[in-house]
């Protein structure tokens, strides 16, 4: 793959002359975005693959939902239906992808959870709902410029920064690193817990951010439990295990579990993986299996892996939550 990307390099300057473009046409209003009557906050990324946009939405709805009406809306990747889905208790991560799913089952007492790839027309339908929504939380649309979002939320991670990627083919940008700013604010997600503030300070410098936006730093917090569909128990009595995932990049999992001392099998399967019979299959034959929150939404329908499947849940921590916090709920005010 590597080397396919290095020979496709003949094509970066076209890919990033188109998206330049675009991103100019939208600027100069030749394209037009649509803005809406409520507070719309967009999280996503200039990069392909994860970044962490499943936790910060979390932590978006842990901060909007005791004060405010609050609906997420997806894309709904992967998922086996099209069109408008309002998430209810008939849906499941074939219906919806498994991400939204996921917001679904941790918050359907709380908030709304929608899916659309048209995002105008989700935002649309969400607002016509007979119960007002106060705010929208876009997930993974910051290239989705048909809408105006009124806050832009841009991830990037530790370990690969937009400021040192190239744009597709070669790299792994879906645009130009101009393109974020866009942003009100960076966070710079999976960090390690010994960043030290004066690494913090040269990766902003390498970020070089505009005078108006507010770079965060945010970790992964792995709980110390596992939960199934049925039962919890501490991770650090799990038997031995198979670790399964189907995310865009494990390391920072199998980095943790051995650092923990556990010994493990990974069976490491692409992003958004649709698990087959074969996979199945093979998975009924392990005694224990460890797997993350969004892949456990994918395999918990499997009767024959019940007793066996466990996830870690995890939640994103941003470095000065005080002030992102602050910031998310005055935008939502002033925009309210």
């Amino acid at each position: 793959m590597k080397l396919l990307r290095k020979i496709l390099f003949p094509i970066v300057p076209i890919y990033y002359a188109i998206t330049w473009l675009r991103n100019q046409f939208y600027d100069m209003r030749i394209f037009k975005s649509k803005s809406y009557n409520l507070p719309i906050i967009c999280v996503g990324n200039l990069s392909t693959g994860g970044t962490g946009k499943t936790p910060m939405i979390e932590l978006l709805i842990q901060i909007l939902k005791d004060s405010y009406q609050v609906a997420t809306l997806s894309r709904g990747y992967k998922r086996d239906t099209e069109g408008f889905i309002l998430a209810n208790n008939s849906d499941s991560a074939k219906t919806l992808g498994d991400e939204p799913f996921q917001f679904y089952t941790k918050f359907y007492k709380e908030v709304q959870i929608a899916v659309d790839s048209n995002r105008q027309r989700g935002i649309e339908k969400l607002i016509s709902l007979p119960k007002k929504l106060d705010v929208i939380l876009l997930d993974d649309a910051f290239q989705h410029r048909r809408v105006d979002a009124g806050f832009n939320i841009l991830l990037t991670t530790y370990h690969e920064l937009y400021c040192d990627d190239w744009v597709l083919p070669t790299g792994n940008l879906r645009e130009p690193r101009s393109g974020a700013k866009r942003a009100q604010i960076i966070v710079v997600t999976k960090c390690p817990d010994t960043i030290s503030p004066r690494e913090k300070e040269q990766i902003i410098l390498k970020l070089k951010p505009e005078t108006n936006q507010k770079v965060f730093f945010s970790s992964i917090d792995y709980s110390e439990n596992v939960l199934s569909n049925n039962t919890s128990q501490k991770l650090m009595d799990l038997k031995p295990f198979t670790l399964v995932t189907g995310i865009a990049n494990a390391s920072p999992l199998v980095a943790y579990l051995k650092n923990k001392g556990f010994k493990f099998k990974h069976l490491n399967f692409p992003d958004h993986h649709v698990f087959t019979d074969a996979d199945i299959a093979q998975l009924e034959q392990k005694n224990l299996l460890l797997t993350t929150e969004k892949d456990f939404m994918r395999l918990r329908s499997y009767t024959s892996l019940e007793n066996k499947l466990f996830y870690i849940p995890i939640t994103a921590v941003v470095d000065d939550q005080a002030l992102f916090r602050t910031m998310i709920m005055e935008y939502v005010n002033y925009a309210d």
